[in-house]
């Protein structure tokens, strides 16, 4: 039987709900397991990894089964490549991260390339929007969050201001940075 050839799928990763827009486009090869496409996706956003996370394919959900969170059905995603999961562009998923936020990603498949050993991957290769800080309450607390650090007569500005290590930047996005911490923590 022949073996299946790699192929490099260029994915656009968008924040659902964001406003002003948070996404990443990245490239990965098709052979990536679930738990590798969610360490590339901490790094390419900016999460820290804080927190427990799925995928959602077509109403099943894939993560890190947790014998002491029986409620949440999840099937193990160590047992599935990107490739079993999205076949032709624009299929997409939902990734989600951190439950208690509800951070919620659409991913899309845009293209399928072929693959280049001598391309280092994953890669971003473009992106738009500083990562939200952890814990800040999900799309709604974040919301707030940019309204009350853009005000410094806000009353929970210099709290926020503290409690982030200083001014916050919504539109910030590093893709040399990224890269680096790509390159340092996914391959």
């Amino acid at each position: 039987m022949a073996r299946a050839l790699r192929k490099t799928y260029q994915l656009k990763i968008s924040l659902k709900g964001a406003k002003p827009p948070i996404w990443r486009r990245l490239l990965i090869a098709d052979s990536v397991s679930l738990p590798q496409l969610h360490r590339a996706i901490q790094v390419a956003m900016g999460w820290t990894d804080s927190h427990l996370h799925q995928f959602i394919v077509e109403g099943e959900c894939y993560g890190m089964p947790d014998p002491d969170l029986d409620e949440l059905e999840m099937l193990d995603e160590t047992r599935v490549k990107l490739g079993q999961i999205m076949k032709r562009e624009k299929d997409s998923i939902i990734y989600e991260y951190d439950f208690g936020d509800g951070w919620e990603h659409k991913i899309t498949l845009e293209k399928i390339l072929p693959f280049d050993p001598k391309v280092s991957l994953p890669q971003c290769v473009k992106g738009k929007g500083a990562c939200p800080p952890e814990d800040v309450g999900g799309i709604w607390g974040y919301a707030e969050f940019l309204k009350a650090i853009a005000d410094p007569s806000h009353p929970e500005h210099e709290e926020f201001k503290e409690w982030v290590g200083g001014d916050f930047d919504p539109q910030l996005f590093d893709i040399e940075e990224v890269n680096g911490m790509l390159l340092e923590y996914c391959r």
